[in-house]
């Protein structure tokens, strides 16, 4: 098969930008998982984050930012692995409306961006309406940034891969715990499904600051 360049994969009017729980009680300074948005830190997911998302706004890229929320009292809230309830002991709390599950402040949530809460699950593609808005909207590629790699950013892409979509992961714009297994994941595992590249590459063919 030939290859797809990079230009094509993200091209505007098929390419949407996944955010994936690049907020403020995941990555910010009162973050339930400290470790977690301590590797975010040292690669600068957040701020490459914003500048693909000031790229993608300015080239009429929907963004999408995907929060991981828990309802009030609990209603519908996974008990079926060790992670949920590891969150929940952390503090990871995420009720809908409070500071924790807002974007970070550095990215914001423009007029046009779309915010998707997850309420159950490890990733937003089964655990939203992600793919069907996705489908109905004409996107086929996927560029998708923040964390987790252990996770929510490994599941996310398989799911998308699985659904048929191409999908494009900027390496410095994810990250996992610790940060060794992170890059591990993205070369041994994401690498074989993916398109990896940088923010530069992305942002400058969206006419954005790379």
């Amino acid at each position: 098969m030939a290859k797809i360049e990079l230009s094509e994969l993200v091209a505007p009017g098929r390419t949407a930008l996944i955010l994936q729980e690049v907020q403020e009680g995941i990555l910010g300074e009162t973050s339930a998982l400290p470790a977690l948005a301590e590797s975010a830190r040292r690669v600068g997911l957040v701020e490459h984050a914003a500048q693909l998302a000031t790229a993608a706004r300015k080239a009429s890229v929907p963004v999408i930012h995907c929060t991981a929320e828990n309802l009030p009292g609990g209603f519908g809230q996974n008990h079926n692995a060790r992670l949920f309830a590891g969150a929940l002991k952390a503090g990871a709390e995420n009720l809908p409306g409070t500071e924790s599950v807002m974007p970070m402040h550095q990215i914001g949530v423009e007029r046009d961006d779309v915010v998707l809460p997850r309420y159950h699950g490890l990733a937003p593609m089964t655990g939203t309406q992600l793919d069907s808005l996705l489908r109905n909207s004409g996107i086929s590629s996927l560029v998708v940034a923040g964390v987790s790699l252990n996770v929510a950013i490994t599941n996310l892409v398989f799911d998308a891969v699985n659904r048929s979509y191409q999908v494009v992961v900027p390496t410095d714009a994810v990250a996992g715990f610790p940060l060794d297994y992170g890059e591990q994941v993205l070369e041994h595992s994401l690498r074989l499904v993916a398109t990896l590249t940088s923010t530069k590459e992305i942002a400058d063919l969206w006419g954005g600051p790379g």
